[in-house]
């Protein structure tokens, strides 16, 4: 193996370790990005309404005429 070969390996193998850095930084970056905006979906749903207790209502209680 000659000399300019193993420079060119070497140049290779480092190009690849600051690509493959790059992409986990933009994968973190994206990671994080998706939790902010689940916590504000989260954050937009209305709390529920409460329900009326069933006898305080119209229909609570049946009649029944025979």
């Amino acid at each position: 193996m000659n000399v300019a070969a193993i420079a060119a390996a070497a140049a290779a193998n480092s190009a690849a370790s600051v690509q493959a850095q790059a992409s986990l930084l933009v994968l973190r970056k994206a990671m994080d990005l998706q939790q902010s905006h689940a916590a504000q979906l989260l954050q937009a749903i209305p709390q529920p309404a409460v329900a009326p207790t069933p006898g305080a209502t119209v229909g609570g209680s049946i009649d029944l005429f025979v």
